[in-house]
């Protein structure tokens, strides 16, 4: 049955802890790092930080807008916002998209409670072969990385048909607060390594010799991807706002916990690397293969300690991957329980179910299952190919023409001031990036990717 009283979060620190969580994800300590140490360090950080700031955040106010106007699902509030033309389709994009990213996601969120297991035991002591070798044979085999998909499936599950705060809220409070104890611990432990400094100095002072427009396009890029903007996670989260909930103040704070967790993990990460001479450019293989070499070496003589440290490393991770799962499974539940009257229950079921089915196959995909693969790339590849660079940069250069140039500016200055109770002093600004400067950007990164420019 459909609820009678749609619900909203409880308080304001819930909110932006939510909406923070919904962006804090593998995005921000396992995508950032590698493109930092790939895209020459701070003058990267330089150019995402100034990405977030001009493109990120009038992105992110633009999907609350639609997403508090139309109090639904992403689906059904782009077509209450645009009058119920063709425009909805792009909300049952962003549903899609954030059903088929959970769909490969909780594999290596599962790969992360794999690694929690292995630090426990001991089993990522070794070098850089041996290592190497270990995430080789895991993520091949036929039946464990299941049973850590399953599981962590099964986690997110359970807080979401708790609702919105009892389910959603809490946990936020939970593992937001968590995750800054557990970045803030091996922050400092990383940073007490012998030449430690060298990955501080990489990470803060910038060369601008090494900027390019491979740079900036991949900070672009990579802001669009941390905040989880154009996969229905912040127009689903906005629905759940209460009417006064300030959206720019809000926009910025859930930005600027996103972008301290991002670079907390670079800071993390580049001291212990640099500290054992790991190279920084390690790319997508950083937190799988290189950083349990890392923690080895870098604790050669403490054995405990090193496992202790590799123990708080993938458990912060584990709760990364798990805020962010929450916010892309509550995308596709609510989408069923709006539009096919379900109860929460069992809309999160079917998607908890549906979820397990992709997952399963992704997996297998990746080495036990060589039937599973399409142009010779295994399904896995091909979901994180369609969604990341296909979808994303589609439904966020829509949504910005929606908002910027279908939807009547009066309407979007209403929702930005609140209904005219707070000041929009930066509204001509932040219209104007939304109508020009933010879709020409993104159409630059989607046809950098494809090598047309």
């Amino acid at each position: 049955m459909k609820e009678t009283k749609r619900a909203n979060f409880g308080s304001k620190i819930g909110i932006v802890l939510a909406t923070a969580g919904s962006a804090v994800g593998l995005g921000n300590v396992w995508r950032f790092p590698y493109m930092t140490g790939e895209n020459g360090g701070a003058v990267f950080i330089l150019f995402y930080l100034l990405c977030v700031l001009l493109l990120g955040i009038p992105c992110m106010i633009s999907e609350f807008i639609i997403g508090r106007r139309g109090a639904s699902n992403t689906f059904r509030a782009y077509e209450k916002v645009s009058g119920g033309n063709a425009w909805k389709y792009v909300g049952l994009l962003g549903v899609a998209t954030g059903f088929l990213i959970m769909g490969y996601y909780c594999v290596v969120s599962g790969w992360c409670l794999q690694y929690i297991f292995g630090s426990v035991n001991g089993e990522l002591n070794g070098d850089a072969d041996y290592v190497q070798q270990y995430f080789a044979d895991f993520s091949s085999s036929a039946w464990r990385p299941l049973i850590w998909t399953v599981l962590v499936l099964l986690i997110t599950h359970f807080v979401i048909i708790k609702g919105v705060r009892n389910g959603i809220e809490k946990a936020s409070k939970l593992l937001m607060p968590l995750l800054f104890i557990l970045l803030l611990v091996i922050v400092v432990a990383s940073c007490m390594l012998p030449d430690a400094s060298k990955g501080i100095v990489f990470l803060f002072y910038p060369d601008f010799s090494k900027i390019n427009s491979g740079v900036f396009l991949g900070a672009l890029g990579q802001a669009f991807y941390s905040l989880s903007l154009a996969m229905g996670c912040v127009c689903t989260f906005a629905s759940y706002f209460s009417r006064d909930t300030h959206l720019t103040k809000s926009a910025v704070q859930v930005s600027l916990v996103d972008s301290i967790v991002a670079i907390l993990a670079g800071l993390m990460i580049f001291p212990a690397a640099f500290s054992v001479g790991i190279s920084p450019d390690s790319g997508a293989s950083l937190v799988f293969i290189t950083l349990p070499n890392v923690f080895h070496n870098a604790f050669a003589g403490m054995p405990l300690l090193g496992n202790i440290v590799s123990f708080g490393f993938y458990s912060l991770l584990s709760v990364a991957a798990v805020t962010s799962l929450i916010s892309l499974h509550e995308v596709s539940t609510a989408f069923l329980y709006e539009e096919l009257r379900w109860s929460r229950a069992k809309a999160a079921s079917c998607v908890t179910v549906a979820c397990i089915v992709i997952g399963t196959c992704c997996s297998l995909s990746l080495g036990a299952h060589s039937g599973l693969d399409f142009c010779d790339r295994p399904l896995f590849d091909i979901f994180d190919f369609v969604t990341g660079q296909i979808f994303l940069p589609i439904g966020g250069f829509l949504t910005c023409v929606f908002l910027g140039w279908f939807v009547p500016r009066s309407t979007v200055y209403d929702e930005y001031t609140n209904g005219g109770t707070v000041r929009g002093t930066l509204f001509g600004v932040y219209f104007f990036l939304v109508r020009y400067v933010c879709p020409l950007s993104i159409l630059l990164v989607f046809l950098h990717q494809f090598g047309v420019i």
